[in-house]
This record gives C-alpha cells, sequence and structure tokens, in this order.
C-alpha cells in the first residue's frame, strides 16, 4: 500500500527468504531487512540506528517477535529470561525508541501482536502465559501514556497460527488450516492492516482473531 518496511529476524536463511518474497513480488525498493535479536540490547540499538539511515521518521512499529515456552517447571533460569526477554522485553525496548521518533512526527502507530494464552491461560504453559498477559497489560496502560501524543496503540491476540512456534509439520498446519482450525500468518496481517487504516479518530483497541474451529 505505498508503505516503506523494514523487518529484521535472528535466522538469517528465514530473513533472506522472506526477502526474496519481496523481490519476486517486485517490491524489493519498498522492504529492507537485517538480522537481529530483540532479546538483546546492543542488537535493539542496531535496529533502530538502521530505521534512521534508512527510513525517513518511523510512523508504525508492529511487535510480532515471539518463541514458546511450557510450563514453570519446564526448562530453567535461562531459559525462562530469553523467553521474558524476547516476548514481553523485547517489546518494551522496541516501544521505548518507537515512541520517542513518533513523539517527534507527532504521531504514529504501535501493534502488539499478543496471543490468546492472555485469556485462556492453558495448563502446562505457564511462562508463555505470563509474557502475553504482560503484553495484555503494557498494551493497555501504553495507550494511556501515550494517547496524547497523538500515537495509536493495538493489541492484536490470535488463537493458533500456522507458524514455526507450532509443534505439527507444515504439512499438518496446511490441513488444520483447511480444516479451519488454525489461522494463516495472513489473517493477522489483515488485522494488523485494518487496524493501521482506520481514520484517525478511531482507535481499535484490541482485535481476538480465532480460527473458526478453534472454540475457546
Amino acid at each position: 500500500m505505498g508503505a516503506r518496511v523494514m523487518i529484521f529476524g535472528r535466522n538469517a536463511d528465514a530473513l533472506e527468504d522472506t526477502l526474496k518474497d519481496f523481490r519476486d513480488a517486485q517490491l524489493e525498493d519498498r522492504v529492507h531487512g537485517i538480522t537481529a535479536d530483540v532479546s538483546r540490547k546492543e542488537d535493539i540499538e542496531k535496529v533502530f540506528r538502521e530505521v534512521d539511515s534508512q527510513l525517513d521518521g518511523l510512523d508504525i512499529l508492529v511487535n510480532n517477535a515471539s518463541i514458546g515456552h511450557n510450563g514453570v517447571m519446564d526448562g530453567n533460569y535461562e531459559e525462562w529470561a530469553y523467553a521474558v526477554n524476547i516476548n514481553i522485553l523485547g517489546y518494551i525496548a522496541c516501544t521505548h525508541e518507537a515512541v520517542k521518533r513518533m513523539r517527534k512526527k507527532g504521531g504514529g502507530h504501535i501493534v502488539n501482536i499478543g496471543s490468546m494464552s492472555a485469556h485462556t491461560k492453558d495448563e502446562g504453559s505457564s511462562v508463555y502465559v505470563a509474557t502475553k498477559s504482560g503484553i495484555r497489560g503494557f498494551s493497555e496502560a501504553l495507550r494511556k501514556e501515550i494517547n496524547k501524543d497523538g500515537i495509536k496503540v493495538t493489541l492484536i491476540e490470535p488463537g493458533a497460527v500456522g507458524t514455526d512456534m507450532q509443534p505439527s509439520t507444515p504439512d499438518e498446519q496446511r490441513d488444520k488450516e483447511e480444516d479451519m482450525k488454525m489461522l494463516k500468518a495472513e489473517d493477522v496481517a489483515s488485522s494488523v492492516f485494518y487496524a493501521l487504516t482506520q481514520p484517525r479518530r478511531c482507535d481499535v483497541v484490541m482485535i481476538q482473531l480465532r480460527p473458526h474451529l478453534q472454540i475457546i
């Protein structure tokens, strides 16, 4: 829709696959991508140095990085810390940098991708639920903090989505999508687009997006 987009991720091969899709669609001049890990302070600093060099200011931030985790008795301190750093601290740090830039422009929009887990609080996933519940609380308080600056905040909470976070194989995911038991990534993207394209007077505060046959 004419936006200039910058993306980043930990996995260089996955990043290159995504950038190749843009090249194949003849959109490579609109998209820039780098490898970075949102759990690392120095990588977040690198990302926003790149933002400043590649973009003419910053209008939109989509916080979407996430890894799965199970219950409190699974894993160890280092694994819990890594999940928290990616799933919630990374959102806070990126938002901090984005708001500094958006205030200079007089407005913007932050979209946080959460999870239905903040609502369902499934047994056996307490660490993951803690991070996603944190995103919900962060989003609600953040909107009150920066609304006066003309910066919108939207929280989107999807159900199961066919991504690398799922324990099922890609073929099994495609079957679940066909059976309406799992969303596609494009469905979440459509919700992001909807929230971003509403009139300035209209804040889309939260969208809960569930597969039709994932009864929660």
